[in-house]
């Protein structure tokens, strides 16, 4: 099997975390990104909880908080009415905290699989920099930070959100038995797309649970762009991933994934009558996840990396899109 990026220190992006490190003085993790302004800030004790809460990539929260934003947007077409701007505000401060909240958990349950693999062995947990008692009272703290804003929607929206916590419960465990583990994460992490459509109208419909399946396959397909970095080091700590399992077929899996979410979003937003401006950022989206597939590469971690983080652009561009429809008002 060909290493995903020899040696493994290319997924670290040294120019990136040694920028970091010189800068703060904190320990810069290998997926870090260069701007680390909360650590200039924080004090030094704080620094491996921000580090839990993966403060140090934002990445992960976007991610987290772009399916909400699609989906209070095509609500918002449906109804025909304006952007629910304190709705997207609230978002955005639920997906940081809960972002945080569920990669302390998992760092919490993948501790000793984490010290087994070069790109986490330096993670707080799995270094040894935080205690699993620290790390639950940290969790803990966080959680009530997202019923804090969880509890400003109507009912609907607290019920959905409640619901999201039984495939963020399964995901750190799905590796040790299954090959995708990324379907769970992507179950997990697509669920804004449930969240969205209920804060503005207070119900489901079809066009949200449409928009919830290609955010999972999205979510799918970026994570096996994203677990290239581990190929080698999965396999020896025997835990799986769809980057393993499509094996030398990676970029046509990757493109089918990407092809099926682009599917799905499409037959959401006809299901919501969108306009053209939302039919262009969907097809700015698709054209972005496209250019990623035929970029990827299974020997390349730093380019795996860059098309993961790559996503965020891409999730802009639809919301872009949908959000230029309701502005102008061309929802058909």
């Amino acid at each position: 099997m060909r290493r995903a990026a020899p040696p493994r220190a290319p997924a670290r992006e040294p120019s990136s975390a040694s920028a970091s490190s010189a800068s703060t003085g904190f320990e810069a993790l290998p997926d870090s990104v260069e701007s680390q302004f909360l650590f200039r800030w924080a004090p030094p004790r704080f620094h491996p909880f921000l580090q839990l809460a993966r403060l140090d990539r934002p990445i992960g929260w976007w991610l987290l908080l772009l399916p909400c934003w699609w989906s209070s947007a095509l609500a918002s077409i449906s109804q025909r009415a304006p952007l629910h701007w304190r709705d997207l505000a609230l978002f955005f401060a639920g997906a940081v905290v809960m972002r945080g909240a569920g990669s302390t958990y998992n760092d919490i349950a993948d501790r000793k699989i984490d010290a087994k693999v070069a790109r986490t062995k330096g993670r707080p947990l799995a270094s040894g920099r935080v205690g699993v008692k620290g790390a639950l009272f940290f969790l803990a703290a966080q959680c009530l930070g997202g019923l804090a804003v969880l509890l400003n929607f109507n009912a609907v929206t607290i019920a959905m959100g409640f619901a999201s916590l039984g495939a963020v419960a399964l995901y750190p465990f799905m590796k040790r038995v299954t090959s995708f583990p990324q379907a769970v994460l992507g179950m997990a992490f697509a669920w804004g797309a449930l969240v969205g459509w209920p804060a503005v109208t207070g119900s489901l419909a079809l066009a949200p649970v449409l928009l919830y399946l290609g955010a999972v396959f999205w979510t799918i397909g970026y994570d096996t762009i994203y677990a290239v970095q581990d190929i080698e080091d999965d396999a020896l700590a025997g835990i799986g991933s769809s980057a393993l399992f499509f094996g030398p077929h990676l970029r046509r899996g990757v493109a089918g994934l990407y092809a099926a979410s682009a599917i799905f979003m499409e037959a959401a937003l006809a299901s919501a009558h969108t306009g053209l401006l939302a039919q262009a950022g969907l097809f700015l989206f698709a054209l972005h996840l496209a250019w990623q597939a035929l970029r990827l590469d299974p020997a390349d971690g730093v380019m795996a990396l860059r098309l993961f983080r790559s996503n965020r652009n891409a999730g802009l561009l639809l919301f872009g899109g949908l959000a230029a429809d309701v502005l102008s008002g061309t929802a058909l």
